[in-house]
């Protein structure tokens, strides 16, 4: 996806297969899944679900919400995390980024 270009999933879960650039955004009324890297913006649970995640291959968002709720990345995402697969949900009133990568299992 572009700069400047937006996809809505009214009542659904998002799948996308293919890079989020800065810029773009995705909205989901559920999850949203990225099958690739995740540069643009985010908003998942865009009508108040707060169970909703996302979720990418590759994770180095602009800006995240779940329902409502948003993080912004001025400074960057959390090294650690950056370019590895990742999941974002909403713990209570803040937003909890989690690796999904083999390595980080024990």
């Amino acid at each position: 996806m572009r700069a400047g270009q937006r996809i809505y999933a009214r009542g659904c879960d998002l799948i996308i297969t293919a890079v989020v650039n800065n810029g773009a955004e995705i909205i989901a009324d559920g999850s949203i899944h990225v099958y690739a890297a995740l540069h643009g913006r985010a908003l998942a649970g865009a009508s108040g679900n707060a169970g909703a995640r996302i979720f990418a291959l590759s994770m180095e968002p602009e800006l995240v919400s779940i329902a409502g709720v948003y993080r912004t990345f001025e400074d960057g995402f959390p090294n650690e995390l950056a370019r590895l697969p990742a999941q974002i949900s909403l713990v209570g009133d803040r937003i909890d980024i989690l690796s999904v990568s083999p390595a980080s299992r024990s």
